[in-house]
């Protein structure tokens, strides 16, 4: 069966070498001059199997009041005249209940163990290398409130047969020596969880798809789509028209615009975060594996010789900005975990747009139209829930069992209309 790829990021690439591996005959095609260029390129470098929450969690409408008046808020709303923005909006706050947050957390937790099994077969057929650790999680705690709200998160994870340690200040500074422990009330550490390049990874893995005879275009802008008797005809692009037996749409934070023209109505949203990738500059200083920073929700991250610092949430739209005060709460969160771990006048300062979804589970499977497929809206946790993603889709297309229930990530689950209950939430009621 000849498949079209639309997009090279981890999700797009990741497609591609399972469906390659299932026997069809596989092209890809990106605007980019490589693969991983956009979101998945500096993005915080967690695999982070135990740490698959969805943003919308009970108590996050009265805090994101707060942050909104925060100096370092890990989000931030600015409200534009895209009728998508306040639709996404109510329908995340219809996602802020306990029940709803329980089986979105559940649902994300089965796909990134999934995932994280598919990486290890992965990693052992093609070996290769991404400066990748299996040294954990680490999410600290600075309020003895969000310790205790930890208590729910480890019901689901119990649940689910995720491993965890609930750890006190000298126990996080036993897991990561150089945390200066003086400003944590505890920890949650996720032994299962594993660190990585994105980037590397992907473009390794790109060459390893080449080999299985994968078509690239790269520097080839897709245009539109040509829809007709409710099926795609083909693609129009920057090469010319391209046509294939099923077309995937891998486009991340661009899919959505990809088929609005078709009447196809995609429940995500570009949510913006950045990242810092600077040197280390002291062994004995430097993080081991990753930290999450519960308070302001940045991630730490130990690549080979690189640290990479990412994390906050705006909803601006496509605002590409790079505000000196979003590095400056970046930079704070490292130098005060890891006092003197990295050289931050050697930092690449980047940002990318996540595509998330209310509930903060990804749309895997069938599209509206035919021959249409979808594989997008992992919002913060793409580099996560790539491989389990992309097998579960070559399964699909395949038409082979798959480990997961296909129905917990199509299409038809995410389409919540905007209840009285959402602004009860938004009220604290």
């Amino acid at each position: 069966m000849r498949i079209l790829i639309l997009g090279s990021g981890v999700i797009g690439m990741t497609s591609a070498w399972y469906l390659a591996r299932a026997g069809h005959e596989v092209t890809v095609v990106d605007r980019q001059p490589g693969p991983a260029l956009e979101t998945s390129y500096a993005n915080a470098g967690m695999l982070s199997t135990g740490y698959s929450s969805p943003w919308a969690a009970p108590g996050v409408p009265r805090k994101a009041i707060g942050w909104l008046l925060a100096k370092h808020a890990p989000l931030a709303i600015r409200l534009t005249s895209d009728p998508a923005q306040y639709r996404w909006i109510l329908q995340l706050l219809r996602n802020c209940t306990q029940p709803r947050y329980q089986l979105n957390k559940a649902r994300m937790l089965r796909l990134a163990s999934h995932s994280r099994d598919c990486l290890a077969d992965l990693r052992a057929t093609t070996g290769i290398d991404y400066e990748g650790r299996q040294g954990g999680t680490l999410q600290v705690f600075r309020k003895q409130q969000q310790l205790d709200a930890a208590a729910k998160d480890m019901a689901v994870l119990a649940a689910c047969g995720i491993d965890y340690e609930l750890l006190d200040p000298a126990g996080c500074k036993a897991v990561e020596p150089g945390l200066d422990s003086q400003l944590l009330v505890g920890g949650l550490r996720l032994p299962g969880d594993e660190t990585g390049d994105c980037q590397l990874f992907t473009r390794h893995l790109t060459d390893a798809c080449r080999e299985q005879g994968v078509r690239l275009l790269f520097n080839t802008a897709i245009r539109a789509l040509d829809v007709q008797g409710g099926a795609v005809q083909g693609v129009h692009t920057q090469a010319g028209f391209l046509q294939a037996d099923r077309y995937v749409v891998a486009l991340g934070s661009h899919s959505p615009a990809l088929l609005q023209p078709h009447g196809v109505r995609l429940p995500s949203y570009p949510v913006k975060g950045y990242s810092l990738t600077l040197p280390v500059t002291d062994e004995a200083a430097a993080p081991q594996s990753t930290l999450m920073d519960e308070t302001y929700k940045v991630a730490v991250t130990r690549f080979a010789q690189r640290i990479r610092v990412g994390g906050m949430a705006e909803l601006t739209g496509f605002n590409a900005r790079l505000p000196a005060r979003r590095k400056a709460t970046l930079s704070m969160v490292l130098d005060q975990l890891f006092p003197g771990a990295g050289d931050s006048q050697n930092a690449e300062f980047w940002c990318g747009f996540r595509p998330m979804t209310p509930d903060g589970t990804p749309i895997i499977g069938r599209g509206p139209l035919n021959n249409l497929w979808l594989n997008t809206g992992h919002g913060t946790l793409g580099w996560t829930m790539a491989f389990g993603s992309a097998q579960l889709l070559s399964d699909l297309i395949t038409d082979r069992a798959g480990a997961l229930n296909a129905a917990d990530y199509a299409l038809e689950r995410s389409a919540p209309t905007a209840t009285s209950a959402a602004w009860q939430l938004l009220r604290g009621h």
